[in-house]
């Protein structure tokens, strides 16, 4: 008797043991969930290797740190943001952002620290506006002619027409305190909605880095929260739709629970936080459970119509389908687990989780799933039966037509390939999220109205302690200010030579002739000495000077560029200090940025390598098992082929992608393997095993397997546009192109592959079927003995 016969047997005969050991497996990866966290910094989407990483970390050391919280305002009126109310905003949110926690500095039109000419040699330094609530329309005037004539100011704590007016908070949080974030966001947002009560006439947004990062925070906690029950609904509805199996059903929904809560929960055991990313993997897992439970469901249930008594019925099943659910399964996994290729870690995690829970179907599908099926009451499925007659009158059409339909078939996948050259990499980091999402929604505004948080950092250095003062380094550094502040995009730009201008301005009567760098290094360091010594606490010069004063940082606001213009000003601004800087000066700029502008382009390159050794692997796998070169090689052709076709074709709706492409391979690759196993394993029982020709052996690979696998490609297709309903429009777009990829697989699988079966394998075929091999029996007498999948 067949080992899998022999199990099968067990599991019917002893359901309620294997019940009670399937829930104590699951149950136990299950509870490692209470070990499970969001991560809420985005610094986690680079990896320690990442070049942009390390030096935005190294920035951190050496200034201040670059975290921000920013609340911009604007009169909804139109009146100025400058006024005597706009200016009492600014006061309240300078003494409110001093009480966000981890605070280190609070920059505003209020405590901006203005120098004045006392005499002839001497300077004060004091807050533009002490107290605004005595302030008049005279000194109104004063503090805008003074902020729209102080470069460190004019764009990017007021805009130019005077209208829109910011205050910014700078933070260091703790790296690894995961609450740091929420106490600032949670701080933060009181203010904001104390002052929008206060101020009901002024609009005020909230945005900056922190916030970004605890975006990313709530973003996943929406999709689990939202996308998994949605998920469950939608399968249950399938399910009962096309079996219409009600104790079935609910086994399957048993059976793909366990699996997602299991995977999840063992990904908390082994340490792997929520992200994002890796909330979509919930939604992944159930659909590869679903796919494998469908297959052993309608089997039984085509079985049982047939005739057979449901514990045999399931019997069968398991017999029939165990080697090809067994290989689905490792081929998904294996597509899933190279996504540990990525420069990204919440893709790592991504891959993790669902291909553990992969794996977690696989042993449930083929435990408890029979075992339920066991003890719950089941019967034939008539629905079943009459789609298993559609496939045979779709099997038709495709045999008879089938010369036309592989000529048009490759012509598809040879224009959708042809089209993938027109896509290109484009990561904006704040268009992650969906225009719904408050962070999105308050930083396009932001970055319309006066300043965004696309910011990069030069940090320069002058070759000596102390250098900083330097004629010739502060003219080299005021000229790539001057030349920075002339390209197109670039909003603002602060640099330490406009500091030590209007100091040098101001220790001599305030005449504009001496807003320049000082001809003397001595004299510089003592002005810049004495201003320092009057700034007061959390004020200083940290933003801008390394600790030695050797080398000091230029920060760069821009526009909402695109990747590409934002290499192309990186290669510009590269250009020009080459030209015309000493090579102590040849530095590449550093930042948020920056790094997200070449997410894409690393992820690709590592994606690349992880895909085809992925590729290589469920390759061999499928050769060994098919144990046929032939039809290993006839395989490759629907497995490479809808990645390409689907990312081509979607380049007619959109050109611009992010790096979510780099996954859609390696994600999509295990589960459209599924339909081309079934397929070739069905078609090579018919053809080696009855002795079919290729044209039966493509009859019989339909009515026995066609239903399966358009029911599970449906499952798949639901479960990955649920991901589209993501406010974390990565996840949105990754699951809108690999469900159009599954679905490219599905027609191919069903139009290309038997044309090409019937074309390459099926050369001096007679038109009847062969004897089979095994006996007398005419070969279609013996199909009509084999229960149908």
């Amino acid at each position: 008797m067949p080992a899998m016969q022999q199990y099968g047997e067990f599991v019917v005969r002893r359901p309620f043991l294997v019940i009670f050991l399937s829930l104590l497996v699951a149950l136990t990866g299950l509870s490692g969930g209470r070990y499970l966290g969001f991560t809420n910094d985005y610094r986690y989407f680079f990896s320690n290797e990442n070049p942009y990483l390390t030096a935005f970390e190294e920035l951190e050391r050496t200034y201040s740190s670059p975290d921000t919280i920013i609340y911009v305002y604007q009169p909804k009126d139109g009146s100025d943001a400058s006024s005597r109310e706009g200016l009492n905003l600014a006061y309240e949110l300078t003494e409110g952002g001093w009480q966000i926690p981890f605070s280190t500095r609070v920059d505003s039109l209020t405590n901006f620290q203005n120098t004045r000419a006392i005499g002839e040699d001497d300077l004060e330094v004091r807050d533009l506006v002490p107290d605004p609530a005595d302030i008049d329309n005279q000194r109104i005037k004063y503090v805008e002619d003074t902020i729209l004539n102080e470069p460190l100011l004019a764009g990017r704590l007021l805009s130019l027409d005077k209208k829109t007016a910011a205050v910014l908070v700078s933070l260091r949080p703790p790296r690894d305190d995961v609450q740091a974030t929420t106490a600032i966001v949670i701080k933060a947002r009181e203010i904001h909605e104390a002052m929008r009560a206060k101020y009901p006439d002024i609009r005020i947004e909230l945005t900056g880095s922190q916030m970004l990062s605890n975006a990313f925070s709530e973003a996943a906690q929406e999709d689990l929260a939202t996308l998994t029950p949605t998920m469950f609904v939608i399968i249950a509805l399938v399910l009962i739709f096309t079996t219409r199996k009600l104790w079935a059903t609910f086994a399957t929904m048993i059976v793909v629970t366990l699996s997602a809560g299991a995977a999840m929960g063992t990904g908390g055991w082994l340490g792997f936080p929520l992200s994002p990313p890796a909330s979509g993997a919930p939604t992944i897992v159930l659909t590869v459970a679903v796919a494998d439970c469908v297959h052993i469901l309608i089997t039984a249930l085509v079985s049982q119509g047939q005739g057979m008594e449901k514990r045999q019925a399931i019997v069968e099943s398991l017999k029939i389908n165990a080697q090809a659910v067994f290989l689905t399964s490792v081929t998904t996994a294996i597509g899933l687990f190279s996504l540990n290729f990525s420069d990204a870690p919440p893709y790592r995690d991504l891959g993790n989780f669902a291909g553990i829970g992969s794996l977690y179907a696989w042993v449930l599908s083929m435990t408890l799933f029979p075992a339920l099926l066991a003890v719950l009451p089941m019967k034939g499925s008539a629905v079943v039966d009459r789609q298993s007659r559609s496939m045979e009158w779709l099997a038709n059409i495709i045999i008879d037509k089938r010369r036309p339909l592989m000529v048009v078939m490759l012509a598809v996948v040879a224009l959708g390939a042809g089209l993938l050259p027109r896509l290109t990499f484009n990561d904006r980091f704040v268009e992650y999220f969906d225009e719904r999402v408050d962070f999105r929604q308050a930083s396009d505004w932001a970055s319309d109205n006066l300043t965004g948080i696309y910011i990069i950092n030069y940090s320069l250095e002058s070759g000596d302690v102390g250098a900083v003062s330097d004629p010739e380094y502060l003219e080299n550094l005021d000229n790539f200010a001057g030349w920075l502040r002339t390209q197109p995009e670039v909003v603002h730009v602060a640099s330490f030579s406009d500091v030590v201008k209007r100091i040098n301005r101001s220790f001599n009567g305030d005449r504009q002739n001496f807003y320049a760098v000082p001809e003397n290094r001595q004299l510089a360091a003592q002005y810049v000495l004495l201003y320092e010594m009057s700034l007061p606490y959390g004020l200083d010069l940290n933003d801008q000077l390394n600790v030695d004063k050797s080398a000091s940082r230029v920060v760069v606001t821009l526009k909402d560029l695109s990747t590409a213009e934002m290499k192309a000003l990186r290669a510009r601004a590269l250009d020009w200090l080459r030209t015309n800087t000493p090579e102590r000066m040849h530095v590449e700029p550093s930042g948020q940025a920056v790094m997200f502008s070449y997410i894409g382009e690393r992820n690709f390159e590592a994606m690349t390598v992880g895909t085809i050794i992925a590729f290589v692997l469920i390759s061999a796998c499928l050769m060994l098992v098919l144990r046929s070169l032939r039809l290993g090689l006839i395989s490759l052709v629907p497995n490479i082929a809808p990645p390409a076709v689907a990312m081509g074709f979607f380049s007619l709706y959109q050109y611009e992608v992010g790096f979510w492409t780099a996954f859609v391979g390696a994600t999509a690759i295990g589960l459209i393997v599924d339909a081309t196993v079934h397929m070739l394993s069905k078609y090579r029982h018919a053809r080696f095993e009855l002795g079919y020709s290729s044209v039966e052996s493509v009859r019989y690979s339909f009515t026995t397997v066609g239903t399966a696998l358009w029911v599970c490609s449906f499952v798949l297709i639901a479960g990955f546009m649920v991901l589209t309903l993501s406010p974390f429009l990565i996840n949105a777009m990754l699951g809108r192109i690999v469900a159009l990829t599954i679905l490219t697989a599905l027609v191919l699988d069903f139009l290309l592959l038997p044309a090409l079966l019937m074309w390459i394998d099926g050369r001096g075929d007679p038109n009847a079927p062969y004897k089979a091999k095994t006996g007398s029996k005419d070969g279609a007498e013996e199909a009509a003995a084999q229960p149908a999948e």
